[in-house]
């Protein structure tokens, strides 16, 4: 039962943790589910199967916070406190919470079945924040129209896509931010719930659900895409944003990639018991989603450098552009609103796992009182 009596406390194979506690094809390493707060911070310096999920994802919130600090310093950049950088306070919020919750949630969640549920729960909440996020970042940076200026058309007519005839001005209007706030509670509605049903194709649903807020969310940059851009081609704010193209492409292709390696459980579907504790899918699937956050906090600096390189174009909070530039309300209201509907649907499935899990965890409490002491 026990494979490394020299840890403080036992590491377990999968034959020896409750059904609840298992993953596809990892067999060794397992925490037993009723560590204390102690435990559980001290196993992040300990090889589990756990370890690496939660590395994977704390030690991104620095590099993440690197690369976000450094638009305060570029030239023409308001301060911080700027009502123009609130979608860009909003987008962080978003990220740092994902980044955090996740990782917390693969480290504290051996400390009960009830908590384990919690903390993924969280998790859950947290991507559907970080959508939003996005959504508003997206809003006012990306589309062309939001806080800025009419900008007069400097290219031929010939280079525009047939698709720029388009009117999308209700939709981001009236309808994108809502509808993308409406979708992360879709999801994590339907994450939720492969915890308590659909147990079976837990990791297929899980990601099907979020190719929604990505397609929703995507919006802009896709109106961009099939557009010419506001910017004149002999500017610099032109060359800046022509770089999106190419971090969207990136920020796709690690969104996949992930994708793919958490649904298909490659490469310990191969060779089960070998990648236990390092190399296993979901360290991967971490990896690979920061990357793609990475990408997208680039493609979304190119677009806020370029607005930045043509100040005339920016427009304060009082002006009223056909889209509004950023506000209190239409980014920290938005945000906080979401999050108190999100830490309600939190509340509610975590008092459904306490009435389902909360007699499993006292029995194993009671079958197994001295799982906390040493080996010897």
């Amino acid at each position: 039962m026990l494979l490394n009596c020299g840890q403080p406390l036992p590491l377990l194979r999968h034959t020896d943790v409750p059904p609840r506690v298992k993953e596809n094809f990892i067999l060794t390493g397992y925490r037993f589910p009723n560590y204390s707060l102690k435990d559980c911070l001290l196993s992040a310096f300990r090889p589990t199967n756990e370890t690496g999920n939660f590395w994977t994802h704390f030690l991104p919130v620095f590099i993440f916070f690197y690369h976000f600090v450094e638009v305060f310093g570029w030239e023409n950049a308001p301060n911080g406190d700027d009502a123009f950088f609130y979608p860009l306070w909003n987008y962080f919020i978003g990220v740092f919470c994902l980044l955090m919750a996740s990782s917390l949630a693969h480290l504290l969640n051996s400390m009960s079945i009830v908590v384990r549920e919690v903390c993924f729960f969280v998790d859950y909440g947290t991507i559907s924040a970080y959508t939003v996020g996005s959504s508003i970042a997206y809003y006012f940076y990306i589309h062309p129209r939001a806080g800025l200026q009419e900008v007069p058309q400097t290219q031929p007519e010939t280079t525009r896509s047939s698709y720029a005839s388009l009117d999308f001005d209700l939709f981001f209007e009236a309808l994108y931010i809502p509808i993308a706030c409406a979708v992360a509670i879709i999801c994590i509605l339907s994450c939720c719930n492969t915890r308590q049903r659909w147990r079976k194709y837990r990791y297929v649903i899980r990601t099907l659900v979020f190719i929604l807020p990505f397609f929703v969310s995507s919006t802009p940059v896709f109106y961009r895409l099939l557009t010419i851009s506001p910017y004149s081609d002999k500017t610099s704010s032109f060359a800046s944003s022509n770089t999106m193209a190419s971090f969207f492409y990136r920020h796709c292709f690690w969104l996949l990639l992930s994708a793919v390696v958490n649904i298909s459980k490659v490469p310990e579907r191969f060779a089960p018991g070998r990648f236990d504790i390092w190399g296993h899918s979901h360290q991967w699937f971490h990896c690979f989603t920061f990357l793609s956050i990475l990408d997208e906090l680039h493609m979304i600096k190119a677009e806020v450098r370029a607005i930045l390189l043509s100040p005339s174009l920016l427009l304060g909070p009082e002006s009223s552009p056909r889209l509004p530039g950023p506000t209190v309300a239409s980014t920290y209201g938005v945000m906080l609103l979401l999050q108190t509907t999100i830490v309600s649907v939190i509340a509610w499935f975590s008092w459904k796992a306490n009435r389902i899990y909360g007699p499993q965890r006292d029995q194993l409490l009671k079958d197994h009182p001295h799982m906390h002491q040493k080996c010897h």
